[in-house]
């Protein structure tokens, strides 16, 4: 696994092999990136934007965000595992600042009536088989921690049908192997 563009092109960054977290194909992510990047759909920059990356695993996509141009992202992972990986990343890339790391449940962190950092972009990784991160949506919008200007972006198994279109505004879908990813605004 590697970094695709921006400051970290070409470094590789460790992953996890495990049957709760998987990591976010190379193909996947250059894909969403040059959605974000060139969509006429999408009305973000990554440049200069703060990244909230949920369920973050290893933390690929919000480290491509920090090489790619981004102020900051902030990591909220549970699986200790996982934060390990995440935390070597950050460590071998020699990423001192530009991010946060929450070690919690997702609606753990989206409860916290603290939250004073507003995103511009929010990703959503969870498990395959789990369907509560739909709840979580509700969270999140109801938690204004996000921009007027915002784009989320949720990562799906191809056969999930989780009605996210009745949680948020889809901009755009697209699919590749076994991934559906939905980017939408609240």
């Amino acid at each position: 696994m590697r970094i695709i563009s921006g400051i970290f092109k070409g470094k590789k960054i460790e992953f996890l092999k495990s049957a709760v977290t998987r990591p976010l194909r190379d193909f996947v992510k250059e894909s969403m990136f040059n959605i974000i990047n060139h969509s006429n759909s999408i009305n973000i920059k990554l440049e200069n934007t703060n990244v909230l990356d949920l369920y973050s695993g290893i933390g690929s996509f919000g480290i491509e965000c920090i090489s790619r141009g981004a102020k900051t992202a902030t990591f909220v992972e549970n699986d200790n595992k996982a934060l390990n990986v995440l935390k070597n990343n950050l460590n071998n890339l020699k990423i001192k600042e530009q991010f946060e790391i929450f070690n919690e449940k997702t609606a753990s962190f989206l409860n916290r009536t603290g939250n004073k950092d507003k995103f511009e972009i929010i990703f959503f990784d969870p498990p395959f088989d789990e369907d509560f991160f739909i709840n979580e949506l509700d969270l999140l919008r109801n938690s204004k921690i996000y921009k007027k200007k915002h784009l989320v972006i949720v990562h799906r198994e191809i056969k999930s049908k989780d009605e996210i279109e009745k949680k948020m505004n889809i901009l755009l879908d697209k699919t590749y192997g076994r991934s559906k990813i939905i980017f939408g605004t609240f």
